[in-house]
């Protein structure tokens, strides 16, 4: 079982990045997608969720308007894409998979939002 995320990196206030996390090793289309980030001596906090089908999903408070998570179940990908970012948006960012109690976390990908 792999997550791999990829497309962090340094960006700009105000600037866009486009976060993707490809997995492989499991039925991908059957579990609950979401994002984390942990920021440095803070607790890892949930960002965006979606439901398997893409049908559904949820934000935390601070990114609402200005995130977007999506998945291609096609390609067994999920992605985050971020606009309007902020410095407090600097962190490392992890996916994570969950289907009833079995879950998978990826390596992370950091992101840093300054000028």
């Amino acid at each position: 079982v792999q997550l791999v995320e990829s497309g962090g990196g340094l960006v700009q206030p105000g600037g866009s990045l486009r976060l993707s996390c490809s997995a492989s090793g499991f039925t991908f289309s059957s579990y609950v997608m979401r994002w984390y980030r942990q920021a440095p001596g803070k607790e890892r906090e949930l960002v965006a969720r979606i439901t398997s089908t893409g049908g559904s999903t949820n934000y935390e408070d601070s990114v609402k308007g200005r995130f977007t998570i999506s998945r291609d179940n096609a390609k067994n990908t999920v992605y985050l894409q971020m606009n309007s970012l902020k410095p407090e948006d600097t962190a490392v960012y992890y996916c994570y998979a969950s289907r009833l109690s079995v879950y998978y976390w990826g390596q992370g990908t950091q992101v840093t939002v300054s000028s």
